[in-house]
Order: C-alpha cells, then structure tokens, then sequence
C-alpha cells in the first residue's frame, strides 16, 4: 500500500464526519471528502508537519466547502462558515473525535450485560426501572451495573493512553 493510499484510510471517516458537520449534508460531505483527498494529494509535499494531519486534511475540506458555496452562489453560507470557522477551532474537533473513537472502543470492549445497560442507560436515557424490568432483575442492580460498566469504560480508556 502506497503512502497516499495509508493516509486515505487512516483519515478518511474523520474528514467525512467533520465535512458532514460543516455541510448538514451527507451527499455533499461525500464530495467535499472526495475533493478533500484530491488536493491534499496534489499538495502533500507543501505539507509541513506543523500541525496534525487530520488538522491540514479538515482545513482542506473547510476551504474546499467554502468554495463549493462560492461555486454555487451561496453566500449568505459563506459568510456564516466563515464566521462559524472562526469559531471552531479545528484542532480541537480532531481531538473530540478522537475522544469518541476511543470511547466507541471502550464501550464495544465490554462484556454484556454492561455494554446493553451503559447503552440503555446512557445513550437511550432509559430509567433503570425499566432497564431492570427488561433484564427481570432489581432497580438496585440495573443501577450497579451501569455504574459498573461506567467504571469498566473509565478503565478501558486509561489504558487506550
């Protein structure tokens, strides 16, 4: 596998998420993406390495977004992406999305029934009334057991460091 075809796996669903988060638009993030690789292929060997690649490979696709709205007279977005980009600070959105590719492996690393709990708990808000009566045991346990697994995931993200 040749060098441009590593960084192309390695970061391509990073710069597709944060294309996605920019354009509130899967069709367009795909093109974005799609074009995102293209330049960064044409100017890899601008690239310094000042910075992360992931931060060059979504500055790309920022300026790459910016530009299909210029392209498609969209100006009233431009001015917001341009304000919003001022905002964000694209350095740290690498890092969060970082932050939750490793929490996504702690929670996959569990063993159930903690992986179904944290979830019904945490991501479905789930009373642990209920998430007991799923599971027939007590409220007192679908409680332990999510602090359980919340303690497994603190664990597990530890020793992803």
């Amino acid at each position: 596998m040749t060098e441009l075809e590593n960084i192309y796996n390695m970061y391509f669903k990073d710069v597709f998420l944060y294309a996605r988060v920019l354009t509130g638009n899967e069709h367009i993030a795909e093109d974005i993406t799609s074009e995102t690789f293209m330049k960064a292929i044409k100017s890899l060997d601008s690239f310094e390495g000042r910075c992360d690649i992931r931060v060059w490979l979504c500055q790309i696709a920022k300026n790459s977004y910016i530009s299909y709205l210029r392209k498609n007279n969209d100006l009233l977005n431009i001015n917001e992406i341009e304000k919003q980009a001022d905002k964000v600070n694209t350095e740290q959105l690498v890092i969060n999305m970082e932050l939750m590719e490793e929490f996504r492996k702690a929670h996959n690393g569990l063993n159930e029934p903690y992986k179904r709990v944290f979830s019904l708990r945490f991501f479905s808000e789930m009373r642990f009334k209920d998430i007991a009566h799923i599971y027939g045991k007590t409220e007192n346990w679908a409680c332990v057991t999510y602090h359980r697994a919340k303690n497994d995931i603190r664990r597990l993200l530890e020793e992803y460091k």
